[in-house]
């Protein structure tokens, strides 16, 4: 049984990884699990300047998730370099070892270049997952993912950092391109299709929905900057059937993601097309999520006398 996922020219040890904004730099779950058999780590938001984020607050219960509206609140590019990066590439040498994807996102395109072209230059980077479809910020971030124009000029001109990029390096091997899609737009497939048309090496669906919370007591809304992202287990079916028809659309790897909490959820997404998926908010409350996912995938596959993690989707009907 083969359980690596190839994403261009990055192999991923397993098809389980931990969603960005959730497992912030992998430092802060070091003490809960050995974060080296996960398949993939997608790092908290880097922009090129600090960010505080939102004011608070910015968290809100659902019934079925939570609305968040952070902001992208993250140190920066450089304080990442210095202080985050390192910790990260401590894994380089590992026998069984991580992916690291460095989740990106700005204002304008050039920050995204900034953060890209920076990180070209440093070790301990696998790929980039490129944040267009944050819902939660004032500018930037969804103002992307909803235009197919920019999704796909953005993706072309990192696509061309990260080809000038892998020329410099020992080896040439070029580092993913990853987007990351909006579900707040009318067809998520022209979205994923202008992503791959710039040059994506694969697309990761979904980001959060828009929602909102009112404490009717006070009748104000709950979070300070009245909407954020909901995710959790109310967005999952929105999640897998956004995989589905975008797994068809595009012939590029597809990562699924959003609501995940136990190995049927994830199994749903990789029937639905999806090569990967990512555990987010279930790590909140219970950090051993993906460990159990994993489990649980390995015992589909044995069950199924599958050989090869592409070949659940075979199976659907």
């Amino acid at each position: 049984m083969n359980l690596s996922v190839r994403i261009a020219d990055l192999v991923m040890q397993n098809p389980v990884g931990v969603a960005s904004g959730t497992f912030g730099y992998g430092e802060e779950y070091g003490a809960l699990m050995d974060v080296q058999w996960l398949g993939a780590l997608y790092t908290k938001a880097v922009t090129p300047e600090p960010r505080i984020g939102n004011p608070a607050p910015r968290l809100a219960d659902t019934p079925a998730g939570m609305l968040n509206s952070i902001g992208l609140a993250n140190p920066g590019l450089n304080a990442f370099i210095r202080e985050k990066l390192p910790v990260l590439a401590t894994g380089q040498q590992a026998a069984q070892r991580c992916a690291v994807i460095v989740n990106v996102a700005g204002r304008t395109e050039e920050d995204y270049l900034e953060v890209v072209e920076a990180l070209e230059d440093e070790d301990g980077v696998d790929g980039y997952e490129i944040n267009v479809s944050c819902p939660n910020v004032a500018h930037g971030g969804m103002a992307f993912g909803t235009d197919c124009i920019l999704v796909e000029r953005l993706t072309r001109r990192l696509r061309d950092c990260t080809q000038e990029g892998a020329h410099k390096r020992q080896g040439g091997r070029r580092r993913p391109i990853m987007v990351k899609l909006s579900p707040n737009v009318t067809d998520i497939t022209a979205t994923a299709m202008a992503a791959e048309a710039g040059g994506a090496d694969a697309v990761s669906c979904i980001n959060t929905l828009v929602g909102m919370v009112i404490d009717v007591k006070q009748k104000k809304p709950v979070l300070a900057m009245k909407t954020g992202g909901l995710s959790g287990p109310a967005i999952r079916p929105v999640g897998v059937a956004a995989v589905y028809k975008v797994s068809r659309a595009v012939s590029i790897p597809v990562i699924g993601l959003g609501g995940i909490t136990d190995a049927d959820d994830a199994l749903q997404y990789l029937l639905a097309g999806a090569c990967a998926i990512q555990v987010g908010t279930a790590l909140f409350n219970r950090p051993e999520t993906p460990a159990e996912v994993l489990a649980g995938i390995t015992a589909f596959m044995e069950r199924e006398k599958l050989d090869t993690v592409g070949d659940i989707s075979k199976l659907l009907h």
